[in-house]
């Protein structure tokens, strides 16, 4: 266990279904959520706020160590609070993405997150959603779970959720890009994408949103969560 409450994370490749599964688990059990991947795009936007230079290391780090950050799960998604104020949408522009990007960049930055993340591990529990919380933040979390799913399922996946908000897409494409970032996160020196040694591995190709669910809700139940 890490910190003052236990952890479930939930690492994978993108598209695997970490998002809805987090989001779920952590409404069933009443627990936090932490949604690492939108952690950059709240630090560049509270970085704006705070007017620094977002290529100012130590600045920039120094917002990231005081974050008041919170992640709401809710019917479309999650819900993003900064300092109490719902900023989600704010967080969804171009330049959002384009913050996340500058300050990512940074050691200091990705250094201080690691401390925020782990300091987010409060009672009742934390469901971590990621792509190294069991294996850099929390590797002593007891359990971990890394979802999966075949780059085709992904891709799919992808595919209709994109179509279905209106934007002509490729399913060729997608699955050429999943397939050269998969290999990009896999074999990337820092925080390489791999299951940690200790993780349960669950594959979403053939199965639903409820059967996952319900997969996670059996393992933490086995562990007492």
């Amino acid at each position: 266990m890490t910190g003052a409450a236990p952890v479930i994370c939930i690492d994978g490749p993108s598209g695997a279904g970490k998002g809805t599964l987090s989001q779920r688990l952590a409404t069933d059990l009443g627990w936090h959520l932490l949604d690492s991947g939108a952690l950059y795009r709240v630090v560049g936007f509270a970085g704006r706020l705070a007017a620094v230079s977002l290529e100012d290391s130590d600045a920039v780090a120094g917002v990231a160590r005081s974050l008041d950050v919170d992640f709401r799960p809710t019917e479309g998604g999650v819900s993003v609070w900064l300092a109490g104020e719902d900023v989600t949408a704010s967080l969804r522009t171009e330049e959002g993405g384009r913050d996340a990007s500058t300050v990512a960049a940074l050691p200091a930055v990705r250094e201080a997150l690691l401390l925020r993340q782990q300091e987010l591990a409060r009672p009742p529990g934390l469901i971590a959603d990621g792509r190294d919380m069991g294996t850099v933040v929390f590797p002593r979390a007891p359990l971990k779970i890394f979802l999966t799913a075949s780059a085709e399922a992904r891709a799919e996946r992808r595919f209709h959720q994109l179509q279905g908000m209106g934007e002509s897409v490729s399913l060729a494409r997608l699955l050429t890009d999943i397939q050269q970032r998969d290999a990009r996160d896999q074999s990337r020196t820092v925080s390489p994408l791999v299951p940690a040694e200790d993780a349960i591995i669950i594959d979403s190709t053939a199965l639903s949103a409820d059967e996952v669910l319900q997969a996670a809700r059996d393992l933490a139940a086995a562990r007492d969560l």
